[in-house]
């Protein structure tokens, strides 16, 4: 989906390379010509449903907006195929559409795709409870100026951890502006920050700041080729799996 964009171009080279893909179709936007099709070798369409009939079982991997990933999710699942969401700034009710596909066909979503930053999510919980609360945990996200969401899904997904780690609701305890005299900082506030600028691919920096000394842990994406890598990874994974729940990158590590 979105083979016209720069994550969806990535993505589609980088499965037409690999030997073990066989790059099916690209889905483009009506009226786009992208010359795609003659690049790959495969059908470019506008609208999915009217190729799936012919590709049981594709996985169709999705890196677009959130209505249409939504939409994309539904067809997929109405034709029983499996499906890689990368999409961030999904809300609530658009998670939750996400999941009830799910039960249909399997469907994998992660705000990041990069091993790097799974594997983050995985050890800061332990970090945390590590340190207790006399460490105040701060965080700063850097993005390119395109980039549409903020705070980046990624850097949402941190914070989500790290307040569920001290058996907090992020709803309740995330700060994600300051500005005049607000008083002294609440102990369980939890501070995310966005900054866009340039063409920084993305760039997360976590803070626990002690008594006396802090720690900065920070992952920085140099390519978007790392994402579209962790997509085709988990575009394999996911074959054959039975639906049933929303799957997560960590289930692709086996974490």
């Amino acid at each position: 989906m979105g083979a016209g964009g720069r994550i969806g171009s990535i993505i589609a080279g980088m499965a037409d390379a690999d030997p073990d893909l066989e790059l099916a179709a690209v889905v483009t936007r009506s009226g786009q010509g992208t010359g795609l099709a003659a690049r790959f070798r495969c059908a470019e369409i506008s609208d999915l449903a009217t190729i799936l009939p012919d590709l049981p079982g594709a996985v169709v991997i999705d890196f677009t907006a959130p209505e249409a990933t939504v939409a994309t999710a539904l067809t997929a699942a109405a034709h029983g195929n499996p499906m890689v969401v990368g999409t961030t700034g999904l809300d609530a009710d658009q998670l939750d559409s996400l999941d009830r596909a799910a039960r249909t066909a399997p469907l994998l979503w992660a705000p990041n795709m990069s091993v790097g930053v799974n594997a983050l999510l995985k050890v800061l919980p332990q970090l945390v409870r590590l340190l207790g609360p006399a460490y105040d945990l701060e965080m700063v996200e850097l993005h390119h100026g395109q980039k549409k969401d903020a705070p980046s899904g990624t850097a949402l997904k941190i914070a989500q951890v790290l307040a569920e780690a001290r058996d907090r609701d992020l709803g309740e305890v995330g700060k994600y502006c300051r500005e005049g005299i607000i008083g002294a900082r609440p102990r369980d506030e939890i501070g995310v920050q966005a900054i866009r600028g340039g063409d920084v691919v993305g760039d997360h920096t976590v803070w626990f700041l002690g008594p006396g000394e802090r720690i900065e842990i920070t992952h920085q994406a140099h390519s978007r080729e790392n994402f579209a890598q962790g997509a085709l990874r988990a575009a394999k994974w996911l074959v054959g799996k039975p639906a049933g729940r929303l799957y997560t990158f960590m289930d692709v590590l086996g974490v």
